[in-house]
């Protein structure tokens, strides 16, 4: 009788905490994706003139790779042809030859080498400061990260080659920053200052010397100072941040201006330069002190708009094998993805 009641107790218990009624199942399932907004025939047109250019870029790119294999193979078997059509003794003058030429080659690059480590180690005692902010990276995808990396890529090979280089600094590197930064090839052994730190914390002590580069100032740069430090925005956003890097220089409370490009040329309508096009430009401009020169031999036409004014972009001296090996590495690995006008937007 005991254990009855007990039961009928434990019944009664397990009636009152039963629900009135089952809950609803959950939906786990992610939400559906937004809809996005069709782009305007402008945008469209944009868009297929940016497609075709890179169908272009790649096509062209193609040609010459298949070009220089071909060369590469004619190269071998006349090389090839010659040892064969040659006496013992002239085999072996040939091939001593050639390896002189091998070791002047490696000789010349590595004072190449050294004459560079020269220039930026000058740079960096009582050259112009430039920083790159690259403290974006929370605002990019991961390929567009990536093309930023390819750009600051470019702009180390080209500061390395100017016969006036800048001292180059970046700041913010952080997370997906620092990592794809740290997969490029020597990166380590870059001569660059690599701050995890926003500038205005490591350049505190010289914030009234810093000025944000940006298209949205109202203050042209008519010249250089070597005491100021100018910094160009790192952000490739396709322009979804407009005022971006006006807004966080007048926020941290530094000087911004922007380069003087409406005064010597109109852009088209393709109104971006990339982060290494604006570095190029600081740095052709430390090397002439002009900025007519140093628009015209950086811009591309493409971007221009109306005749251009002569200017001397007279060819320039063949590349070294040093730099021309960082080229050929640039171009296998060069993004074509644009930043806006002031570099950050």
């Amino acid at each position: 009788m005991a254990a009855a009641t007990e039961n009928d107790d434990n019944d009664s218990l397990a009636n009152h905490l039963k629900p009135d009624s089952e809950p609803a199942p959950v939906n786990l399932s992610p939400p559906p994706p937004a809809e996005e907004k069709p782009l305007s025939k402008n945008a469209q047109k944009k868009q297929l003139k940016q497609q075709r250019y890179e169908a272009k870029k790649a096509e062209k790119k193609a040609q010459e790779k298949e070009h220089k294999r071909k060369e590469g193979e004619r190269k071998h078997k006349e090389w090839e042809e010659t040892l064969a059509n040659a006496t013992e003794e002239e085999r072996l003058k040939l091939i001593e030859s050639r390896r002189s030429l091998r070791k002047e080659r490696m000789e010349k690059r590595s004072e190449e080498k050294e004459k560079k480590m020269e220039r930026l180690t000058k740079a960096k005692e009582i050259g112009q400061n430039i920083v790159i902010d690259v403290d974006f990276a929370h605002l990019m995808s991961e390929s567009e990260i990536s093309s930023l990396v390819q750009q600051i890529m470019y702009c180390y090979a080209v500061n390395g080659r100017s016969s006036s280089p800048c001292h180059l600094w970046l700041t913010g590197v952080q997370g997906e920053m620092s990592t794809q930064l740290d997969r490029l090839p020597g990166f380590e052994k870059w001569f660059i200052e690599k701050e995890s730190r926003c500038y205005i914390e490591a350049m505190a002590d010289r914030k009234e010397n810093l000025v944000y580069l940006t298209a949205d100032s109202e203050t042209i740069l008519e010249d250089l100072d070597p005491k100021d430090i100018y910094i160009i925005g790192g952000l490739v956003d396709r322009n979804r941040f407009k005022g971006i890097t006006m807004n966080k220089a007048q926020d941290q409370g530094i000087k911004t201006a922007k380069l003087p490009i409406g005064e010597y040329m109109k852009m088209s309508s393709s109104q971006v330069l990339t982060v290494n096009q604006v570095l190029e430009i600081l740095v052709k401009f430390l090397e002439t002190r002009d900025w007519k020169t140093s628009f015209f031999t950086v811009i591309p036409q493409r971007k221009r708009t109306g005749v251009d004014p002569v200017v001397d972009c007279s060819k320039p001296e063949p590349l070294s094998e040093e730099h021309q090996e960082e080229d050929d590495l640039l171009e296998r690995k060069k993004v074509c993805v644009e930043a806006p006008l002031e570099s950050g937007s």
